[in-house]
């Protein structure tokens, strides 16, 4: 299950496939509580020093990750800012393009009261080739939002997991839409995200999203499979290296593997041979998951197969239109050694989410695994896409996780670690605990 499945492909990997010549000179960031913070982003990731970047991170916005801002800046080279297309004094809209191509993007930060002014919300997005900037001037009008409300709630009582939520959740939306509290907005990011949070004021599931493109969306329902944008995807989950960050052997012969998306096994599952190759003869394992969003549980049964002599069921999804349950156990082979027997560790935050929360779930629930860090995101519900307009789409939690021992999941809880440090700390306390077991394990079988 990743994370948002419908944002399965990052602003990284769409940024790739969408090219656009630009032109003009750099504008003049407005002297305003959010142009001060714009300045600040541009100036440290521009920079490319890893330690600047972390610096304005821990300053202005502690809920990106320091690893996913450092990759994004070496896909792009940077930004040149080539617009300001609206600001105030707590929000600003613009437009970039890549150092590294021609590629352009429009992004909005909002920031919260205070000096310095620190993120509130933060959007970039790629646009298609010939895009001009009066084409981004979408306004929401009365026929647009009652068309998005009806579709969004239509969308939610045919597919939503639980549908007394779904139709909750309507009620909730509903009101607000006949008290006129959704009149005044005309940006589409802001009536999506009105929209999400009050779906999830209901529903409190971090999954269910409102999303909106100032530029019209293709209907991907109605279109056939290209092997085109196959081969993109292809390439792209490559050149990422499949999410894969770091495969290392740490002092006293214990692996680390550091990952932060489960990718399609069909694409990537070299890539987890490989790692757990160069790891095989280690004494034990350490996964870093503590940036993981998430993605599919194909994948998640391949990497724990590696971690278990007998086949193991490790998880269930039960989905709500058909009834249908679909098991999930590790495989009857993978090519190399296992790990089975070795000690292993988890190393969670409140960012590990998804697929990366039933990793870990899975692996505490069989004892398998000592859990380190912090308590989880909460998502066990993955989620498909809708289109409801050009430029609005929703994304459906449509199915939700049962673990075969618990017989219950992690929506909204969580998985609670074992050993609780915060996420900074977690390494050093696993790597801690690891070399305890281990200098352990002799002793015990001398007795």
């Amino acid at each position: 299950m990743l994370r948002r499945v419908l944002f399965l492909l990052t602003l990284p990997v769409i940024l790739s496939f969408l090219r656009l010549s630009a032109a003009g000179a750099q504008q003049v960031i407005p002297e305003t509580p959010a142009g001060h913070t714009l300045r600040a982003w541009l100036d440290a990731f521009n920079n490319g020093d890893r330690a600047v970047e972390e610096k304005y991170l821990q300053t202005y916005d502690h809920t990106r990750s320091l690893d996913e801002e450092m990759r994004f800046r070496g896909v792009t080279g940077g930004f040149v800012l080539l617009q300001i297309i609206k600001s105030d004094p707590r929000s600003v809209a613009f437009m970039v393009k890549e150092r590294n191509s021609e590629t352009m993007a429009v992004g909005k930060m909002e920031v919260k009261p205070g000096d310095p002014a620190m993120v509130a919300s933060f959007s970039l997005r790629a646009v298609p080739p010939g895009t001009k900037l009066t084409d981004l001037n979408f306004k929401v009008d009365p026929a647009t939002r009652a068309k998005v409300i009806d579709g969004t709630v239509a969308a939610l009582n045919e597919s939503y997991v639980f549908p007394e939520t779904a139709k909750k959740m309507e009620e909730a939306v509903r009101a607000h839409q006949k008290k006129g509290d959704y009149d005044s907005i005309t940006d589409g990011d802001d009536f999506a995200k009105r929209l999400t949070d009050d779906f999830q004021a209901v529903s409190h599931d971090k999954h269910l999203r409102v999303m909106f493109s100032a530029t019209p969306m293709p209907d991907m329902e109605a279109q056939l499979p290209d092997p085109n944008h196959e081969a993109e995807h292809r390439k792209e989950m490559e050149r990422l290296n499949c999410g894969f960050n770091k495969a290392d052997i740490l002092e006293g012969n214990v692996g680390y593997l550091k990952f932060d998306f489960f990718a399609d096994p069909r694409i990537c599952g070299r890539t987890v041979v490989a790692a757990m190759s160069f790891l095989a003869n280690t004494d034990a394992i350490i996964f870093d998951l503590r940036e993981n969003g998430g993605g599919d549980p194909k994948m998640v049964s391949l990497v724990s197969t590696y971690l278990f002599a007998e086949r193991t069921h490790l998880n269930d999804l039960w989905t709500r239109k058909g009834d249908i349950t679909d098991q999930y156990w590790t495989l009857p082979y993978v090519p190399g050694k296992r790990l089975d027997g070795k000690p292993a560790f988890v190393l969670t935050s409140s960012n590990t989410f998804s697929g990366g929360e039933e990793f870990t779930y899975n692996l505490k629930t069989l004892k398998r695994a000592t859990i380190v860090g912090e308590t989880t995101g909460g998502g066990a519900h993955p989620v498909r896409g809708h289109r409801i307009t050009e430029h609005f789409s929703i994304g459906v939690p449509f199915a939700r996780a049962i673990n075969p021992i618990t017989h219950t999941n992690w929506e909204g809880t969580g998985v609670e670690p074992d050993v609780k440090v915060p996420a900074a700390d977690a390494l050093t306390t696993a790597k801690k605990l690891a070399a305890e077991k281990l200098a352990a394990k002799p002793a015990a079988q001398e007795k």
